[in-house]
């Protein structure tokens, strides 16, 4: 009996083993990009508030200016001090920087966790002259930052931890010793 020869062609089953087997790695590959995409949304942050935080102490040798760091549950905003008015505040008209729900925030100064909360309204500003605007910025609620960026080039000591709280999520710090420039690691690796 001789032997049926085969054509050069796939069988109908041999294609559906091949279809599962890229479909299955396709759905395997899109679980995978979310937790990925999270772990570069914190990492890129993290680095962000590093880069932040280094220009911000050349712009202040350069200006001869203080600037600050005011974190919160939500994000951060960059303060200046001024002189003039002798308190805080915001640079620029900018509002502040707001990270995803889904990311804490966490900061100590000098090894001392704080607690990040919005700022209570404080009615003791000293008094300025005795018109309106005058009276409207002394009922203005005190906000100081936490984190110092002098002009001497000193930076507060501090390490920010940026989380993600869902399961699974990755960490990662920004952290100085207050005489180098910050540095944004993942938590795995930093000493």
């Amino acid at each position: 009996m001789p032997q049926a020869r085969r054509d050069g062609g796939f069988t109908l089953i041999e294609l559906l083993v091949v279809i599962v087997i890229l479909g299955s790695l396709v759905g395997l590959a899109v679980l995978s990009t979310g937790n990925t995409s999270s772990s570069r949304e914190i990492r890129d942050e993290a680095q962000r508030v590093a880069t932040l935080i280094s220009l911000m102490a050349d712009e202040a040798v350069l200006d001869s200016r203080e600037y600050g760091l005011r974190f919160d549950r939500d994000g951060y905003r960059v303060m200046h001090y001024d002189e003039a008015d002798a308190r805080w505040r915001d640079v620029g008209d900018r509002e502040a920087h707001q990270v995803p729900e889904w990311m804490r925030l966490e900061l100590e100064l000098d090894g001392t966790p704080l607690q990040l909360v919005a700022p209570v309204k404080r009615e003791d500003d000293p008094a300025g002259l005795s018109n309106d605007e005058d009276r409207e910025r002394r009922r203005a609620p005190r906000v100081q930052p936490q984190l110092l960026i002098l002009s001497s080039g000193e930076v507060s000591p501090f390490t920010l931890t940026l989380s993600d709280q869902r399961p699974g999520g990755s960490r990662w710090t920004v952290s100085s010793d207050g005489f180098r420039m910050p540095r944004a690691e993942p938590v795995e690796t930093r000493r």
